[in-house]
């Protein structure tokens, strides 16, 4: 590996854990043969930044690679026979560097490390130690795979219309590890039935260290006791008196954006259809729909004398052929 694994990373020397931690996490996705097929250069990017990680990521690799430097890339492209200097568990503080540079490590018959840089601190450091019992004849255990990503949650989350029209942070509870974790969300104004929400990294953890999986929210908004949500537009049964609706009046009408008068004109049936423009749902472009209010006329349950007296009056003064046209 000619290039500085420091400079493979992207990190300065003195980067913490938890630096290298990040770099490799960002040029692994990045580099990643699912998302560069046919790709031989961003290939073989991914596999020195997976090398370089497997070196920086261990203490007492990192500490040997900094204080050896570019002598491993001698070792690399040297015959190293891993018994020379005391088998593959010596260390490097027994290692014997001459001996691998001049006597024995140059000869045609030493172990090539025919994959890459990993596997020769794999043979230094002592993981060929398991071949010896016969499992791998050349001393070396099987190279990990690459980190993966971790699985995906899908979720449904259900809100009152109030939260779904306005948006606002609510809170729910998840089970992802066999215990109930609760956890926060921003809804963003305008969510219906049917959308999603992705929280990055929040879903099943990576089983060898990779990146966590998503957690998608499907959004599912409960029926309100008042308002219907058809589209963009909200629609609304006004109930109103029966002076109100035959002499016309000013009501009070409630709208996500607040409270605003609505005019009702003399002679208003029930059933009429009135529209408040802009006081439905809004988008996050800013535009909104309309609050389609439908008018409900409601009698008191019971009458006294007089008022039937009053209500006689008025039918034989108005006199309204109303059913003349139903048939079957």
């Amino acid at each position: 590996m000619s290039e500085d694994l420091y400079q493979t990373l992207g990190v300065s020397r003195d980067a913490s854990k938890d630096d290298i931690k990040k770099a490799h996490r960002r040029l692994a996705l990045k580099y990643h043969p699912d998302k560069n097929p046919d790709d031989d250069t961003a290939r073989e990017k991914f596999k020195r930044v997976q090398e370089a990680y497997d070196v920086l990521s261990d203490e007492e690799k990192r500490a040997a690679y900094d204080r050896y430097g570019a002598d491993f890339e001698k070792i690399r492209s040297s015959g190293w026979d891993p018994n020379a200097s005391g088998g593959a568990g010596a260390g490097f503080d027994g290692l014997d560097l001459d001996q691998i540079f001049g006597g024995r490590g140059g000869g045609g018959g030493g172990v090539q490390f025919e994959h890459g840089f990993s596997d020769f601190f794999e043979q230094l450091m002592g993981s060929g130690a398991a071949g010896r019992g016969g499992g791998n004849p050349r001393g070396r255990s099987r190279r990990p795979q690459p980190p993966q990503r971790g699985a995906n949650v899908r979720h449904e989350l259900e809100l009152p219309l109030q939260t779904a029209v306005l948006g606002g942070t609510t809170e729910f509870y998840l089970n992802r590890t066999g215990t109930s974790e609760k956890l926060s969300v921003t809804i963003p104004p305008g969510v219906e039935t049917g959308s999603k929400i992705r929280l990055r990294e929040q879903g099943q953890p990576s089983p060898n260290g990779g990146p966590s999986g998503d957690l998608i929210l499907l959004i599912k908004v409960s029926d309100h006791p008042c308002f219907k949500r058809i589209g963009k537009n909200l629609e609304l049964k006004l109930p109103v008196t029966l002076g109100e609706a035959a002499l016309g009046a000013k009501v009070d009408v409630p709208t996500p954006g607040g409270t605003v008068a609505l005019s009702v004109p003399v002679g208003t049936s029930s059933g009429r259809r009135l529209r408040l423009k802009g006081q439905g749902v809004r988008s996050r472009d800013g535009s909104a729909g309309d609050l389609i209010v439908e008018i409900q006329i409601r009698l008191p349950d019971s009458l006294d004398e007089e008022s039937k007296e009053l209500i006689e009056k008025f039918a034989e003064h108005n006199p309204m052929a109303l059913r003349n046209d139903l048939s079957f």
